[in-house]
C-alpha cells in the first residue's frame, strides 16, 4: 500500500511539474509597426543582452504593416496583440470598430515637440507650389487613409478650403517609394518621414510646402496600444516585456551607443549608415520619451482637433482609455 501511495505521489507531483511547465511557456507578442524608423520596433530588442525576458516569459514578434488604419482589423480579430496607433486611428478603432477596451500602455513617438523633427509636406522646387492654395487640382500622396499624416495633410488643406475629391485627389503610396513618386511628377506633394527629410537627394530637389506641427500642433504621434482583456490575462509578461523595452529604449538613447544604434538601423533598413549617422536618435530625430510615458494633454488635444475637422464623430476622453500602470511597474524595476 505505501508503495502505492509513495508511486501516486510521484506521478502527481510529475504532473503538475508539467503543468507548471506547459503554462510557462513564452507569450507569443505580436507588435504592429509601419516604418524604421522613427518607429524603432524592428530593432528594438536586437541589443545584445537588452532583452532579458524574451524567449523567457514571451517571444517577439514584430509585424509590419503600410499604415495604422490595416492594423485595426488585425487588432480586432485577436491577430495582433500591440498596435502603434496614431492618435486618429486610436480614435475611430474605438468609435468605428468597436473595441471599446484598447488601451494606451506606451509611448511611440511624438511629433513637433520643440527642438525636436516634425514631419514635412514637400513639394519639388519645379512644381511652382508655392502655398498651400496651390495644390488645387493636384495629387497629393498619402501611406494610408485615416493614418496620422494622412489626417494632418487634410487638416492643413482644409484649413486653407480645400476638400478632399472637390479640389485634389489622394492616392496611397508606402512611405519607401514616395520620394520616386515625387521625383518622378507622379503626385505633387509626399509626406517626408524622418529618414527622407534627411535624404540630401530630395532635399536638393524639394521645398517644405508645411509641417505636421503646422497642420495639428505638437501630437501624441503613434502609441502603443493593447486590449484591456488581453493585458488582464497576460499581465506579468508584458511588464516583462515593458521592463525590456525602456531597457533597450535607453540604450538607444544613449548617445555613447549611437554608432552601434545607427548600424542596426541601417542594417535592418538595407541603407547606408551615412543616412543616419548625423540625426537619428539625436535632436533632429522624432521625440521617444525615455520613461515611455504618452503625452495625455496632447492626445487629447489632438483628438479634440480630429473630431472638430470630422475625422472622428465624437469627443473621446483619453482618460478612459489609458493603463500606464504597466509600464510605471516596468519602469520601477530599472531603479
Amino acid at each position: 500500500m505505501r508503495k502505492h501511495v509513495i508511486s501516486a505521489f510521484v506521478a502527481s507531483v510529475g504532473l503538475l511539474v508539467g503543468l507548471a511547465g506547459a503554462q510557462a511557456d513564452p507569450l507569443p507578442l505580436r507588435v504592429g509597426w509601419v516604418a524604421c524608423p522613427p518607429e524603432l520596433t524592428p530593432v528594438l530588442l536586437a541589443p545584445p543582452g537588452i532583452a532579458k525576458h524574451l524567449g523567457k516569459s514571451y517571444t517577439f514578434e514584430p509585424v509590419h504593416f503600410q499604415g495604422t488604419p490595416s492594423m485595426i482589423t488585425a487588432l480586432a480579430a485577436g491577430q495582433l496583440d500591440i498596435a502603434p496607433f496614431t492618435y486618429p486611428t486610436f480614435g475611430t478603432t474605438i468609435e468605428n470598430a468597436g473595441v471599446n477596451d484598447l488601451r494606451v500602455i506606451f509611448d511611440d513617438f511624438e511629433d513637433g515637440v520643440p527642438g525636436y523633427f516634425t514631419e514635412p509636406y514637400v513639394v519639388l522646387k519645379s512644381s511652382g507650389i508655392e502655398k498651400v492654395e496651390d495644390l488645387k487640382g493636384k495629387v497629393v500622396a498619402t501611406n494610408a487613409i485615416g493614418s496620422g499624416v494622412d489626417i494632418a495633410m487634410r487638416a492643413m488643406l482644409m484649413k486653407h478650403g480645400l476638400e478632399d475629391k472637390r479640389d485634389y485627389s489622394v492616392v496611397e503610396i508606402a512611405f519607401p517609394n514616395m520620394k520616386a513618386a515625387l521625383l518622378e511628377n507622379k503626385v505633387t506633394l509626399i509626406t517626408a518621414t524622418v529618414l527622407t527629410a534627411n535624404d540630401p537627394e530630395l532635399m536638393d530637389k524639394a521645398n517644405i510646402l508645411f509641417t505636421e506641427k503646422e497642420a495639428v500642433g505638437e501630437s501624441q504621434f503613434a502609441l502603443w496600444t493593447a486590449r484591456a482583456s488581453f493585458i488582464k490575462a497576460h499581465r506579468a509578461a508584458l511588464v516583462d516585456f515593458m521592463e525590456d523595452s525602456l531597457r533597450a529604449l535607453h540604450w538607444y538613447l544613449d548617445p555613447k551607443n549611437h554608432d552601434q544604434a545607427v548600424k542596426l538601423v541601417a542594417d535592418f533598413t538595407k541603407r547606408p549608415p551615412t543616412l543616419f549617422t548625423g540625426w537619428l536618435l539625436t535632436h533632429k530625430d522624432q521625440y521617444r520619451n525615455p520613461n515611455g510615458l504618452p503625452n495625455i494633454t496632447a492626445l487629447q488635444r489632438n483628438l479634440d482637433t480630429a473630431q472638430q475637422l470630422g475625422f472622428l464623430k465624437s469627443k473621446l476622453d483619453a482618460s478612459k482609455y489609458l493603463d500606464l500602470s504597466l509600464v510605471k511597474e516596468a519602469a520601477a524595476r530599472l531603479k
